[in-house]
């Protein structure tokens, strides 16, 4: 072997080192994600209520990368059209001046909390954050939600991101696809890291309000009904989620079904 060509076989072992050590590393510093969901309550034909959530870590204990995307289908088709859910609607920019409050009581469709990691320097803050979620005017032909983030302490802040209702592939019916923005800690600082997320999607603790006679009367929305049978081995659940440093990650759960159409 020439040494030319010695020099070149030389350097594409080396590039071909490399890549495969950067993709070891990239592999092996990928977040790693637990997903849960309850049906509250676990009826059969009969309204519900979604409760999901995720957390969120990294390996050895280290601040995951900032969220940028989430995708959580369910396996049944939700008809969110006979849940009497967002009745009305909100805007990005009334919830940026005003809050929830500036918004339509029929526009809620859910709460939650959130939980997210800053690092300075050598430590770790922790902030916390209430979440409602809000119908908006449909997009695409899709059921539009905003996500409200309330963040009180310690970096006061009010956060407003999309969120589609969208079809999803077999064998699941539906999926949620929220797209997380990127929140500076502050000034030159890094990015905020969602740690943990927990919100419901439906009548759960909501209170709509209509005109009757000329009085104002306060209900509870029905909620999307369950299909009469249960698939075989419970409702599915999974997600996929997407990091600013471009690693992914899944998981999946699922809720049993119940024994019998009235839950007991």
């Amino acid at each position: 072997m020439t040494p030319n060509r010695l020099a070149r076989q030389t350097v594409r072992l080396l590039t071909l080192a490399l890549l495969s050590t950067a993709t070891c590393c990239t592999a092996a510093a990928a977040p790693t994600v637990t997903l849960n969901a309850t049906l509250t309550p676990e009826y059969l034909g009969q309204g519900t209520t979604i409760s999901f959530g995720f957390n969120i870590t990294n390996p050895a204990n280290q601040t995951p990368p900032p969220l940028t995307n989430v995708e959580i289908s369910y396996q049944v088709e939700l008809a969110f059209a006979l849940s009497e859910l967002g009745l009305a609607t909100c805007s990005t920019q009334k919830l940026e001046a005003f809050g929830v409050e500036g918004c339509p009581p029929n526009a809620v469709m859910g709460y939650g909390t959130a939980l997210a990691e800053i690092p300075i320097g050598p430590s770790l803050a922790s902030e916390a954050a209430e979440v409602t979620i809000l119908r908006a005017t449909n997009r695409s032909g899709h059921l539009a939600l905003l996500i409200y983030v309330n963040a009180p302490t310690p970096i006061s802040g009010q956060f407003v991101f999309p969120a589609l209702l969208l079809p999803a592939k077999h064998p699941y019916g539906g999926r949620l696809d929220m797209a997380i923005p990127l929140i500076t800690s502050f000034p030159q600082g890094p990015d905020v890291a969602v740690t943990q997320f927990h919100s419901t999607l439906g009548p759960l603790h909501l209170h709509y309000r209509e005109q009757k006679q000329g009085h104002t009367i306060e209900y509870t929305p029905k909620g999307p009904p369950l299909p009469n049978r249960c698939p075989h081995g419970g409702f599915q659940f999974a997600a996929t989620f997407a990091f600013q440093d471009g690693s992914h990650a899944t998981a999946s759960t699922k809720v049993p079904c119940p024994r019998d159409s009235s839950g007991r």
